[in-house]
């Protein structure tokens, strides 16, 4: 990763920095251009698209912009860009084509319209960093797919989990050993945590009360480990993970067998471990001088290891992403192929017929990380594509959705790339 911060000075002293756009500016938005603006040589935040005018405005002023220019159509942003000026607009699509931009940063955390400007982007080749687990565990296989044709990258980033643990992987398989087991750690899950229940520590931190509840309730958690197990061809144990109860991190070698670990990988987590932030790999070696050396530096007898990082900064790292992917058409985290895991849809209370879903952090229903082909074979309801969906049918606490039980909303764009994503992989792609 080391390479960047030579990459970008040299960017910064040609006087042509890498330029990006930003849909979206609410909580994450505004510390990602905070730090792009305050933090980074060699890359510069021309332009934020966003619903209110006003967020998009005050993302720049608290990084001390002061100067911003609003545009209503695509011939403005695009002098805008080509004068130094910064912009603002409420029509995210004119980032998507503008000219001048290299790279989106995809952060409204909204499926259908993150589906929108995903597509968008890539029709336009640019390299489209999500901060979007939404569109990356439902279509992030086939938007890769239209990534690829393009020339460009589709990334989820560095500083949430999936990247990490994915930087750690990668240094792990350089370096000549098996990479096993990777996820995340995790201090605590209640599947029947609501906005109710999460509000005050919501307003706290300043946070909306859905976002927290997705932490809480294990949402998340299954969505950013489904993004790892796409990158990575691992699958799950079993439906939900195994989350082990563990004091450190590296105890969880002692939750999982060899045997188990060495049939093609599992993504998962712990629970309580310290150091209570950040993700790890469980790597293998049976060579036996190798052994020696790994007890000699204090790793353990082998044949399995632990590595991890005690962090995790999504607005400090997501720069790295960007950088990566423009310089040297390097994704972050981005899936291999066709999906190994998805994420499905489960009430959170009993349901009745009728009732509309309110999507992930509600009041309704939690997510879980499946394999896809159990995903496929049952026809189960992804948790990204819940949101809006009315059911036909009661559905009984903690019993699976599936798609039979629901009526989708019509004309979603998400929904019709699910369809294409399911198409395309069942071809043998």
């Amino acid at each position: 990763m080391f390479i960047l911060d030579t990459a970008l000075e040299k960017r910064a002293k040609e006087g042509n920095p890498i330029c990006v756009g930003m849909t979206g500016a609410g909580y994450m938005g505004r510390a990602v251009a905070l730090e792009l603006i305050t933090g980074m040589r060699g890359m510069k935040l021309v332009a934020i698209a966003n619903r209110t005018l006003a967020g998009a405005a005050q993302a720049y002023h608290k990084a001390g912009v002061e100067t911003v220019r609003t545009v209503q159509s695509q011939a403005e942003l695009d002098e805008a860009i080509s004068r130094g000026d910064y912009a603002i607009t409420d029509d995210a699509m004119l980032l998507c084509a503008a000219e001048g931009l290299d790279a989106i940063i995809e952060v409204t955390g909204e499926i259908e319209f993150g589906a929108q400007v995903a597509l968008r982007s890539l029709q336009h080749s640019k390299h489209l960093i999500s901060v979007n687990a939404q569109i990356d565990t439902a279509i992030g296989p086939i938007l890769k797919v239209y990534a690829d044709r393009a020339g460009v990258v589709f990334t989820n980033i560095d500083g949430d989990e999936p990247g990490v643990a994915m930087n750690l992987l990668r240094f792990v398989k350089t370096v000549g050993y098996e990479p096993v087991l990777a996820g995340n750690m995790k201090g605590f899950i209640d599947r029947y945590r609501t906005p109710e229940t999460q509000a005050a520590f919501a307003a706290k931190y300043n946070q909306k009360p859905r976002m927290i509840t997705s932490f809480a309730d294990g949402t998340k958690l299954a969505m950013e480990t489904a993004i790892l197990a796409n990158a990575t061809g691992f699958g799950v144990g079993q439906r939900g993970m195994y989350g082990p109860k563990c004091d450190h991190v590296t105890d969880v070698i002692k939750h999982f067998s060899v045997e188990q670990l060495l049939q093609g990988g599992l993504v998962d987590y712990t629970l309580g471990a310290a150091p209570n932030n950040g993700a790890f790999v469980v790597f293998y070696s049976e060579h036996p001088v190798r052994q020696q050396y790994m007890n000699y530096f204090k790793m353990g007898e082998g044949p399995l290891y632990v590595v991890y990082t005690p962090f995790h900064l999504p607005h400090l790292q997501l720069p790295l992403t960007v950088a990566r992917a423009v310089l040297f058409h390097d994704p972050t985290v981005a899936p291999l192929g066709a999906p190994s895991c998805d994420v499905i849809t489960l009430a959170k209370r009993d349901l009745k017929a009728g009732e509309t879903l309110d999507g992930i952090g509600g009041f309704t229903c939690y997510g879980l990380i499946e394999n896809s082909p159990i995903c496929q074979a049952e026809n189960l309801l992804p948790i990204s594509l819940s949101e809006d969906c009315r059911l036909r049918q009661d559905v009984a606490k903690d019993q699976p959705i599936t798609y039979a039980d629901v009526e989708l909303p019509p004309g979603r764009l998400c929904d019709q790339l699910r369809a294409e994503q399911n198409r395309y992989f069942a071809n043998g792609a």
